[in-house]
């Protein structure tokens, strides 16, 4: 909502000044130069103002052919009015401030212009308290494109857990949210208290009468029966996950898969530190900072990171050991977002996974896993990123998207579950 109202307030201010420099350009040209679609007197002027405010902005016709867009042919029209390095530095100046007003709505900064991810506020653990270890009674909201809702589907996907708890996805549309990005569609309508939007959710469901203050962020875990939130915390959801025994076909025996055996805890707690500060964080703190000195702090993290996860993958087949663990599932939605979307997009550009031969063979390996390709959608990725995140985009426009292969066998070794998963006895 609030990015919205600043879009709003900077293409009204841009109307209006280039509106302003219109009219005067109008009148230091020649006659003959005028086009007559130009302001010519105050009256017009604040009807063209008028206009701008309740509709985008569009070029108007050009002094000499009226097949191309030149918008107000301010530079051309002004040059002995308004010096152009004036006009372009004024311009830049208030475009760079409505710019870091919205990254810091979007995006919270520390003072260098880095990222810095927010805390989430709820706590609550399956099987602790009041939220008892229960089948059908807890309800996950996940967003399709983000990378932190992926992580708690993949395991709910390869641990079988699509009847123990039911799923709704949410949609990325910022213009039709009162708070936060997420809403509901016919398509897929809130099946808890028939929200609008995940910030109804929040009010409905948090302590107190006074609603939810903070962001409406997804993930997010909810009781059913008790009509609480239980958690929005993606490392929390993923761990409890890996922990609840749900009722599965007799010849079902996805439920003894273990994400984290107690053996490899310690190791797993190890990859997963540097991995989310240099990763799955790292790419975010490129895309989103804003400060040169931000960017290239976290984008040398980033590159030494994905180094280091390239030289680990040539001596073993997954983060910790030769089975898939939590680790892995924490790394992946952010791998297979990187060629498509973070490479150009979050400005990662130094190398694609598909640069680093381990690493790129590991994400192939992945995708063969059970539970887990059914999770993946690239062009709903690029889509939501490229056609949601204005400020990183204002145009909307999604670029071609780029030859990806995550089907060609890395030949890593058997896929069958007992060798791709630690399985309980």
């Amino acid at each position: 909502g609030m990015a919205i109202r600043f879009r709003g307030a900077l293409l009204s201010s841009v109307a209006i000044l280039l509106s302003v420099t219109e009219t005067l350009a109008f009148r230091a040209a020649p006659s003959w130069a005028r086009p007559s679609g130009l302001a010519r007197d105050k009256a017009t002027c604040g009807a063209a103002v008028r206009r701008a405010r309740q509709a985008p902005l569009v070029g108007l016709r050009c002094m000499a052919d009226d097949k191309v867009q030149k918008g107000f042919n301010v530079l051309e029209l002004t040059g002995a009015l308004l010096p152009q390095g004036a006009l372009v530095t004024g311009v830049k100046t208030g475009w760079r401030f409505a710019w870091t007003t919205l990254m810091r709505e979007l995006a919270p900064q520390s003072k260098d212009g880095s990222y810095v991810r927010p805390r989430y506020d709820f706590q609550g653990v399956i099987g602790k308290g009041r939220f008892q270890d229960e089948a059908g009674r807890y309800h996950l909201y996940a967003g399709l494109a983000c990378p932190w809702c992926h992580r708690v589907e993949l395991v709910r996907s390869v641990r079988g857990l699509e009847d123990y708890m039911s799923m709704t996805r949410v949609l990325d549309r910022p213009e039709e949210a009162s708070r936060g990005g997420w809403i509901f569609t016919r398509q897929n309508p809130d099946p808890v208290i028939g929200a609008k939007d995940l910030r109804e959710v929040y009010d409905a469901l948090s302590e107190g009468d006074k609603g939810f203050r903070g962001r409406c962020t997804a993930p997010l875990l909810v009781d059913k029966k008790g009509k609480k939130i239980v958690n929005n915390e993606s490392a929390d959801l993923m761990r409890m996950l890996n922990s609840v025994k749900p009722a599965l076909k007799e010849n079902d025996h996805r439920w003894r898969v273990d994400l984290c055996p107690e053996e490899l805890r310690t190791k797993i707690d190890e990859v997963n530190e540097w991995v989310y500060k240099d990763v799955n964080n790292g790419v975010y703190q490129c895309g989103f900072a804003t400060t040169q000195a931000g960017y290239d702090a976290a984008e040398g993290r980033l590159t030494a990171a994905l180094a280091r996860l390239d030289a680990l993958l040539s001596t073993q087949r997954f983060l910790v050991g030769d089975r898939i663990t939590e680790a892995d599932l924490r790394l992946f939605p952010t791998a297979v977002r990187f060629d498509a979307v973070y490479n150009s997009f979050f400005r990662c550009s130094r190398q694609r996974i598909s640069d680093l031969p381990n690493l790129n063979a590991w994400l192939r390996d992945m995708m063969r896993a059970r539970g887990v390709r059914e999770t993946v959608d690239i062009p709903g990725y690029r889509e939501s990123y490229f056609g949601q995140l204005f400020p990183l985009n204002p145009s909307g426009i999604i670029p071609a998207a780029p030859v990806v292969d995550l089907d060609s066998d890395p030949a890593r070794g058997p896929t069958d579950p007992a060798s791709m998963f630690h399985l309980r006895q």
